[in-house]
């Protein structure tokens, strides 16, 4: 950590709030928090800081709202779309210091946790008393569980459990003017009023800061098995998803990825994907044992019925495990191809996917640009990775181009612009597109109502800044 600028009374001011070693203003430090995992980047913001309360948060953003100061929530910087970057003389806000898992209540299968908390770390916590928090996205190792409800995090095991909405019972959230509201309960029902918890999650930061979160455990499944399905076209690969979910079993998850993708993570991490197949489906089916070899059958003669060259099926939790492995890298992986990488998540109704994936195709053609398909296919998520160079300036004029052309496929074919990335500063003009105007400005509404003075997570979500 480091002091303050002595000539700035507003540094000043957020020490006395929180402390010197939680207020960062070298140029150095700040510069950090310009970025997250985005193709983007922001401004050094002026100051970042490091709340350890609920109280904190309040007072720095009472001082925020009273001089007008953007703020912007962050967790633990994984944010694809650039949802957590920052604007100009912005305050970043980072809640990691707020790491306690506060109660896991076996009785009534729900936790209490604060919002820096790191998924995979409150997932293992979890397991230790035989319970089950199933969301997981791909960053779960680093991604914190405020992050995962600020945006709705999906992941593989969507396909079955749902998304990170399905789980949040209740919140703790200070407002953009200092109030501390609470939502819902702990309890697995609550209609007392408006859903304010369903509007806080996926808010991507733009209504409130959450400083605690209840959420529903359930019990874990009693055995899994995961398999790898290759095949000889994305056609036919894409055309056994919708196959598999209509045959009678619902996977915990059911993952698509191109060849693209195939040869990018077994260069990177050798767990032995076929690099000549055109496409692959990574299956994971979990159940009770007495009934699960009849669904992983089921499920594998669907694949070989579309085409399936093999199916392989993980003989050990450690096969799993690697299989896995390649999945969460591939994102990374793909860094081998082109040094930009933007990665959009479309989602469709599952029977489209081969439509959507075959107009993938043609508009990699049409523009002369590199897209990369992996998704949870299971739940219709696919995530179109455009492998560009951002120094390219034709290649990327393409890209725009391309990617305008993907969002307005997806909702030609009934679907959504993200299915779990979100808006961020990356796709506000595509949200016009799908919701509309009227939507539009029915969103503004309640973002006016929440932040009249537009401080929290400016530019981020709605086509023009919202912040002074």
């Amino acid at each position: 950590m480091t002091s303050a600028h002595a000539t700035d009374p507003i540094v000043q001011e957020l020490i006395e709030i929180l402390g010197p070693d939680h207020v960062l203003t070298s140029t150095e430090d700040r510069m950090s928090y310009a970025y997250d995992a985005s193709p983007l980047s922001g401004s050094v913001p002026r100051a970042v800081l490091f709340p350890g309360s609920s109280q904190e948060v309040s007072a720095v953003l009472k001082l925020a709202n009273r001089e007008r100061l953007p703020v912007i929530p962050r967790g633990g910087g994984t944010n694809v779309s650039g949802g957590s970057l920052g604007v100009q003389g912005a305050l970043v806000l980072v809640l990691t210091r707020m790491n306690r898992i506060l109660e896991i209540d076996e009785r009534n299968m729900i936790a209490v946790v604060e919002p820096g908390v790191i998924t995979g770390q409150f997932q293992a916590e979890v397991a230790k008393r035989g319970l089950y928090y199933p969301p997981d996205p791909s960053s779960l190792g680093f991604s914190t569980m405020g992050g995962n409800v600020a945006e709705c995090a999906g992941g593989p095991r969507c396909c079955k459990y749902g998304v990170t909405r399905d789980y949040v019972l209740g919140l703790e959230v200070v407002l953009p003017t200092g109030e501390i509201i609470k939502t819902g309960a702990r309890t697995m029902k609550c209609v007392a009023g408006y859903d304010m918890t369903r509007l806080f999650t996926g808010s991507e930061g733009t209504l409130g800061v959450i400083t605690r979160i209840i959420v529903k455990l359930v019990p874990p499944p009693e055995a899994c098995r995961t398999m790898l399905s290759i095949f000889p076209s994305m056609d036919a690969a894409a055309e056994t998803v919708y196959r598999i979910m209509i045959a009678g079993t619902v996977p915990a998850a059911l993952e698509l990825l191109d060849n693209a993708y195939v040869r990018c993570i077994e260069d990177f991490a050798h767990v032995g994907f076929p690099k000549d197949a055109e496409a692959v489906l990574l299956i994971e089916v979990d159940g009770d044992k007495e009934s699960l070899d009849k669904h992983v059958k089921r499920v594998a003669d669907v694949c070989k019925a579309q085409g399936a060259t093999e199916v392989r099926i993980a003989e050990t939790p450690e096969q799993a495990a690697e299989l896995w492995r390649g999945r969460r890298s591939a994102f990374g992986a793909s860094a081998r191809i082109a040094p930009t990488i933007i990665g959009e998540d479309v989602t469709l109704p599952r029977a489209l996917i081969p439509a959507m994936a075959k107009r993938c195709r043609e508009i990699a053609t049409k523009y002369d640009v590199k897209i990369a398909v992996l998704g949870h296919a299971g739940d219709g998520n696919l995530h179109a990775a455009f492998l560009c160079d951002e120094r390219d300036k034709a290649e990327m004029a393409r890209v725009e181009e391309a990617m305008t052309e993907l969002f307005t496929a997806a909702l030609d074919l009934g679907g959504t612009c993200t299915g779990e990335h979100g808006i961020g500063a990356l796709k506000p003009k595509f949200l016009a597109m799908e919701v509309g105007e009227a939507g539009l400005a029915a969103m503004k509404r309640i973002k006016d109502a929440m932040d009249p003075n537009g401080i929290l997570n400016p530019g981020k979500m709605f086509p023009e800044r919202v912040a002074p």
